[in-house]
Parts: C-alpha cells; sequence; structure tokens
C-alpha cells in the first residue's frame, strides 16, 4: 500500500471516530445538533426499544437521558473495517446515568454496530444497531457523599447539560485559586 494510500486510510478512520466521539458529546450535552449530525438523514437506528429515523431517535433518546441527573457515554475498543466508502464498525460502549434522589445509579455495557458511508467527502452513520449487552444498577454511598466526592456545596460542579458546558468555551476559563 503505498503511503498516500496509508495516509487517506488513516484520515478515513479518524473521522469515522470523530463521528463516535460527537455523537456520545451530543447525548451527554443534550445538544441534539451535534448528535443529529453524526446520521444522514436516511439512516435507521435501531437502539434496543427505539427503531426509527435520526428525527425521531433523537427526541427519544433526549427523553431517556432526561431521566438522570448526569449522564456519560464512553466510547472503547473500536474496530473499522474500511471498504472504499462504505465502513462496518463495531464499537464498545459504556453508559453510566447519575439518578437524583435515593434511586440507584445505572449503568449499561454493549456495542454499537455501524454502518457508516462516505457520501461527498463526508462519513456518517448511514445504519446503525445498538447491542445492550448488560444493565445494571449501581447503588449511591449509604452513608451520603462519598469523602473523596470531588465537590461540595461550597465548590459544585461546573458540569452542565447544554452548550453553556465548559467544554464549548473557547478557551475554557478556569476557576480562580483561593
Amino acid at each position: 500500500m503505498s503511503l498516500d494510500a496509508k495516509l487517506a486510510e488513516m484520515i478515513d478512520r479518524h473521522e469515522i471516530h470523530q463521528v463516535m466521539l460527537r455523537y456520545a458529546r451530543g447525548l451527554d450535552r443534550l445538544d441534539n445538533e451535534l448528535a443529529r449530525s453524526c446520521y444522514w438523514d436516511d439512516a435507521i437506528e435501531d437502539h434496543g426499544h427505539f427503531v426509527g429515523t435520526p428525527d425521531d431517535f433523537i427526541p427519544w433518546a433526549d427523553g431517556t437521558t432526561l431521566a438522570f441527573e448526569s449522564t456519560q457515554h464512553a466510547v472503547m475498543n473500536h474496530f473499522c473495517d474500511l471498504q472504499g466508502d462504505d465502513a462496518y464498525c463495531e464499537t464498545y460502549y459504556h453508559f453510566a446515568g447519575v439518578t437524583a434522589g435515593d434511586g440507584p445509579n445505572f449503568l449499561s455495557t454493549g456495542r454499537y454496530i455501524d454502518h457508516f458511508q462516505k457520501r461527498d467527502g463526508e462519513w456518517k452513520i448511514a445504519n446503525r444497531v445498538t447491542i445492550v449487552e448488560g444493565t445494571y444498577d449501581a447503588p449511591k454511598a449509604a452513608n451520603g457523599p462519598s469523602p473523596m466526592s470531588a465537590y461540595t456545596a461550597e465548590e459544585p460542579c461546573q458540569a452542565a447539560r447544554d452548550r453553556s458546558d465548559v467544554s464549548y468555551h473557547r478557551p475554557p476559563v478556569p476557576r480562580q485559586p483561593k
């Protein structure tokens, strides 16, 4: 394989992985525009209890995500079989949903099985099957917040589930030392 072909393959793989990262960020920050940008208009999302179009999936995912105080979609092992302008990918995920109140936190593990297509030079999801392999309740700490908690009432978490989150700030502005 020539150097140019290797570089083109590396760029394709990188761009596909960036779609996966945008998807996770879009869901966790409730940034519907960002999450929706990962799909072609004619894509089908087969996601456990939901099967439908991206325009129907994003609001459904929002409703599910809003049941939690915060969420994290972590994408992990990523296998990508490139075949020209098609790519067949398997990406492992961990999902964590933090519940408010006394309820247990929720964890889910599984895989995204994706068919990506490159159209007009851009990679997006053409079809997806999400395989949920495990769901778990994680109890809250028995005696209130953990002594190892990073946040207190005086210094709360800076996370937000919208574009006010510090991750959207350019440049990010840290708190000032006391």
